[in-house]
């Protein structure tokens, strides 16, 4: 079903995709932004995405936490910064309306993720999550975290998002995901 429906809207997506980077390009940055993500069973794979941050983002992640003691203990808790010095004027836009997720479509063709299930984590960040539910599900474009309260929530609430789901999975439960998928991007409520 994943990759019907991906095959399905590729006539929409992969013009949108490659005007975005076209963007991106644009201004002098690489489009296309590939990180090393945990997914079913633990085993790691190479997920993409539209680039939404300066290029020495993890430099200047590191020197922001170094420098601001505020910002570390938010970054320890949820993972992420309400006013994250990474991310391009572009990138805050694309990530509020979610388009910087739509090359992981790619990853869902090739089997590494589905359209639905848990938010794939970083291989360093799997020491900080309390569950195990994560581990026995393919990680999803979009889930149950991701239509919730996702920028209130900390890391480790993730675990209870995929336990819910992995209790919960259904094909109906996939389809309530993806409907309540469209109006969170159209609401612009993600970071």
């Amino acid at each position: 079903m994943d990759v019907l429906l991906v095959l399905i809207a590729l006539p929409i997506v992969l013009p949108t995709v490659l005007c975005l980077a076209a963007l991106i390009a644009a201004q002098g940055h690489s489009p296309f932004y590939r990180q090393e993500r945990v997914g079913r069973g633990g085993l790691t794979f190479t997920m993409w995405k539209l680039r939404s941050m300066v290029p020495n983002a993890d430099k200047r992640l590191k020197d922001h936490l170094e420098s601001d003691e505020k910002a570390k203990q938010e970054w320890d808790t949820f993972q992420k910064l309400e006013c994250d010095p990474r991310i391009t004027p572009l990138g805050r836009m694309l990530r509020k309306s979610s388009l910087d997720e739509l090359p992981q479509l790619w990853n869902v063709l090739v089997g590494d993720m589905s359209l639905v299930g848990p938010r794939p984590m970083m291989p360093e960040q799997k020491p900080l999550y309390p569950g195990h539910a994560y581990f026995l599900l393919r990680p999803g474009v979009t889930g149950l975290w991701q239509i919730s309260d996702r920028n209130a929530s900390t890391f480790a609430q993730r675990a209870e998002f995929d336990a819910a789901y992995d209790r919960e999975l259904s094909f109906v439960t996939d389809v309530k995901v993806l409907v309540a998928t469209v109006g969170v991007v159209f609401r612009c409520t993600g970071k």
